[in-house]
């Protein structure tokens, strides 16, 4: 009996020990992976380099200080219906991470607030918190369990909701009996709408600039009805203004299903009126631009308004869509079609951003990835000036269209593949335009050969954005189709690429006429076939994007005080 109680005993003892050793193993791996999530969350973050924004406090007096600062506390409510349009856990997601104290929620929380949510936007949309699933084609636009094919066969059957269903102000939702419904943003987004718009009031009740009160009046109604055509045609015909804001729903990016919904945000701004002056110039070519497109005259677009405000400005805030991840560094508004038609469109360049972005980011990328003998064609100048170029070529080519004898636009027809495919046009008509501009004089002789290699080397700086965002995925289909045609070169010796200025115009030519061509026809089939076979990520590329990964992918603004 001794002997058998002993050889219990033993056995308890190594059992005992056996299910310390397991714990213990499972606490140490549980620690490990911890260690792994913080190290990965820590190179994620460090892909933003910190950047205090400054400006010339002399630009804006007293009382703008205050217009100044009620904006940037409307701006902040953008910020929060962002959140609610990206993914419909979000609020659920940053209450649990502030409540912890521990390093690892900390750090999920840091990389949460640049992303406006669990998403990696630089990785595939990736997410990086535990027990969150993919993010949603539609983000929080759409019903998740909705499927592309469910909407389409709703408004075959309801044809006469197609303007509420497509509209770029509505969210889809179900009702108590499953079926698909159109909510106005007014009435999903209410509360939030509501703080906003008595905040654009106050801010208008100081407004010193009659053109701005009109819009930030405008505005504030538009918010509570939904309608923001005249705001739009006010926000068009702000003159003589030190402050330079625009607040509301604009962009599409954010909705990959079908490219329909448009997200909120707001940029707010300090006008350098002595830049602004200097490329008033180039907004004078507007129809000398459309005249030149490198498609058939039926094709060219002259009935959008010739109004082409440009405005160089200091950025002091900026919130919703406008903050999350990449930081812009110009934008082309509005949207609207109707607006471009009568009005045009107006340009925003944000020289404090772009100037941080060239030191912190463009420079580094540059030195790394393109040859000696390039180099010597880039300058800030040429960045800067693109950037301008870009913005002024979205308002140029096919906008509303007419498809099988009814009128449409090509957003609408081209569905998720139109961001992308808008984005390389308005980067490669920069450059043709570019061209078009150094022959008639305006800019020097040469400077075509400084814009279309400084615009070669950014497109490393954009793809490292993620070929699945806009930009991102028109800058590796324009690289993937110019090196096919020699325009861009490679060296494997060196590893480093070239360019070839000699085959530069006609490659930039030919591609322009590519993508106004898919725009003008509103091809849906041609389209997917287009980005679905340049836009990929090929070898060479992918070794020369390993090279990059300790420079800052963007900046992540210090916002100045005011």
């Amino acid at each position: 009996m001794r002997k058998i109680a002993i050889i219990l005993t033993i056995l308890l003892v190594v059992g005992f020990t056996a299910c310390n050793q397991k714990k213990e193993a499972k606490k140490v791996n549980k620690m490990d992976k911890t260690k792994e999530k913080i190290e990965y969350l820590d190179r994620e973050i460090k892909k933003f380099a910190p950047v205090k924004l400054s400006f010339d406090p002399k630009l804006i007096n007293e009382k703008q200080k205050i217009v100044l600062r009620k904006l940037i506390e409307a701006t902040k409510i953008m910020d929060e219906i962002f959140l609610r349009q990206v993914y419909s856990r979000n609020v659920e997601i940053r209450n649990m991470l502030e409540k912890k104290n521990d390093e690892l929620s900390k750090k999920e929380l840091e990389l949460f607030n640049i992303y406006y949510g669990p998403f990696n936007r630089l990785d595939h949309d990736k997410p990086f918190i535990e027990g969150v699933g993919e993010k949603p084609l539609g983000a929080n636009f759409y019903p998740e369990d909705m499927t592309k094919e469910e909407f389409e066969n709703f408004l075959k059957a309801h044809p006469e909701k197609e303007e509420e269903f497509t509209s770029n102000f509505t969210v889809i939702r179900r009702d108590k009996e499953g079926k698909l419904v159109a909510i106005p943003y007014s009435e999903e987004y209410k509360p939030f709408l509501e703080k906003a718009a008595k905040l654009l009031k106050e801010a208008a009740e100081n407004c010193e600039n009659p053109t701005v009160k009109k819009y930030l009046q405008l505005r504030a109604k538009a918010f509570l009805s939904n309608d923001y055509f005249e705001s739009d045609l006010a926000w068009m015909d702000m003159k003589d203004n030190a402050i330079e804001v625009v607040i509301g729903p604009y962009e599409v990016y954010e909705d990959r299903l079908f490219g329909y919904k448009a997200s909120f945000e707001s940029f707010v701004t300090v006008k350098d009126p002595v830049e602004s002056k200097k490329l008033k110039t180039i907004a004078k070519y507007l129809v000398d631009m459309e005249k030149n497109l490198p498609i058939p005259e039926i094709y060219k677009n002259f009935n959008r308004g010739l109004s082409s405000p440009i405005a160089v400005v200091y950025e002091v805030y900026c919130g919703g869509d406008a903050g999350a991840g990449v930081q812009t560094t110009a934008f082309n508004l509005p949207n609207d079609e109707r607006v471009r038609e009568a009005k045009g469109s107006k340009k925003v360049l944000l020289k404090n951003v772009a100037e941080a972005k060239y030191k912190m980011c463009w420079i580094p990328i540059a030195n790394t990835v393109l040859s000696k003998d390039t180099l010597k064609n880039v300058s800030f100048d040429a960045y800067f000036t693109h950037t301008l170029l870009h913005e002024i070529s979205h308002g140029l080519g096919p906008g509303i269209i007419t498809k099988n004898g009814k009128k449409t636009t090509v957003n609408k027809e081209l569905k998720e593949y139109y961001s992308t495919i808008e984005e390389a046009k308005a980067d490669v008509l920069g450059v043709y335009n570019g061209y078009f501009l150094t022959e008639k004089g305006v800019f020097p002789k040469g400077f075509e050969k400084q814009l279309v290699t400084t615009f070669i080397g950014g497109i490393f700086r954009s793809i490292r954005f993620g070929i699945n965002e806009a930009h991102g995925g028109g800058n590796i289909i324009i690289f993937n189709y110019l090196r096919e045609l020699g325009v861009i070169n490679y060296d494997t010796k060196t590893e480093k690429f070239s360019v070839n200025l000699e085959k530069a115009k006609d490659g930039f030519t030919k591609l322009a006429n590519e993508l106004l061509m898919l725009q003008a026809t509103g091809d849906y089939e041609k389209s997917k076939q287009f980005v679905n076979t340049y836009k990929v990520i090929k070898p060479e590329v992918k070794k020369a994007l390993e090279k990059l990964k300790d420079v800052p992918v963007d900046i992540r603004p210090i916002f100045p005080e005011i």
